[in-house]
């Protein structure tokens, strides 16, 4: 038997996997294709203060080794998730995790104030990173003063695990990392997607209605595990990784990279049930490598 345990601050995961928010709904639609029981947690789609409608459509296109999205947080708000989704949340025995985001600091803060008594949310992703919404999101995660000033106040309303979504699309993520477990992270997670751009030449005319989109997928793995190694050796606190994991051996790269848990997303989309195979794969690649415990994996690398 080995160990797949791992800690996230105050927060205990029976393994390292995780679901990005997004790419799972609110975990129930993925009950036919998985135990959610086995999983170290699922993290629900992005929920804002007010019910928001996203963006127009099309808003998402397939690109080479990934895809394009510009969903823009679309959600019923935080009160339909409290009062609709959250109680049938609580038959599962996993770790429940909220995305949250807003439009100001306020937005994030009254969010997080409605989840801090809700004893099934186990912690609470901020997401500073979102670049398909013209306020708020991404233009929290890009500088110093934006991340620390959200940080901080949520860290004042929220006395659960808080977990910061990092944006990629900077030019030092190292340095944001840093400023946010100064202001009271107990982790961050990384990376968000890229800012990208797909034209349809025959239309001559973009693929979505916003111009621009995130780009997720395998082709941005080489680049999220890069940035992954670089937060992981400039903070203390826990480094989630993500960005294009698509088997159980993407999912060991991030963790030799400096990763405690990862988060997959994209590939749900191409496989609703790749979060077991990925528990198993980590499984059996601790027995193969004669290690006794997941936390062996976190920054083994080798130079």
């Amino acid at each position: 038997m080995v160990d797949l345990s791992v800690e996230i601050g105050n927060l205990k995961l029976k393994n390292p996997v995780l679901t990005a928010s997004g790419t799972f709904g609110y975990g129930e639609e993925f009950k036919d294709f998985v135990d959610l029981n086995r999983l170290g947690g699922f993290i629900v789609k992005g929920t804002t203060l007010n019910h928001r409608e996203g963006n127009p459509y099309p808003r998402m296109v397939e690109t080479p080794s990934g895809m394009l999205n510009a969903v823009g947080l679309q959600n019923k708000g935080v009160d339909y998730f409290i009062a609709n989704i959250y109680p049938r949340l609580l038959q599962y025995d996993t770790n429940v995790i909220v995305n949250a985001s807003g439009a100001s600091i306020d937005d994030y803060v009254a969010v997080c104030e409605k989840l801090n008594p809700l004893a099934g949310v186990k912690a609470v992703e901020i997401n500073i990173s979102c670049p398909n919404v013209k306020q708020g999101g991404m233009a929290f995660g890009t500088t110093v003063a934006g991340a620390s000033s959200v940080v901080s106040a949520v860290r004042k309303a929220y006395d659960g695990t808080l977990i910061v979504k990092l944006s990629p699309n900077v030019t030092d993520i190292a340095e944001i990392a840093r400023a946010v477990e100064g202001c009271g992270a107990d982790a961050v997670s990384l990376t968000n997607t890229f800012l990208g751009m797909a034209i349809d030449v025959e239309k001559m005319r973009p693929y979505l209605s916003t111009i621009t989109g995130g780009l997720s997928g395998a082709c941005i793995r080489p680049i999220a595990v890069r940035m992954v190694w670089q937060v992981a050796n400039a903070v203390k606190i826990p480094v989630v990784g993500l960005g294009g994991i698509m088997n159980g051996r993407d999912a060991v790269e991030f963790m030799l990279a400096g990763a405690t848990a990862v988060q997959l997303g994209t590939a749900n989309f191409i496989d609703p049930s790749v979060t077991m195979k990925v528990i198993d794969y980590i499984e059996d690649f601790l027995k193969r490598h004669g290690m006794s415990s997941a936390k062996e994996l976190i920054g083994a690398m080798q130079r």
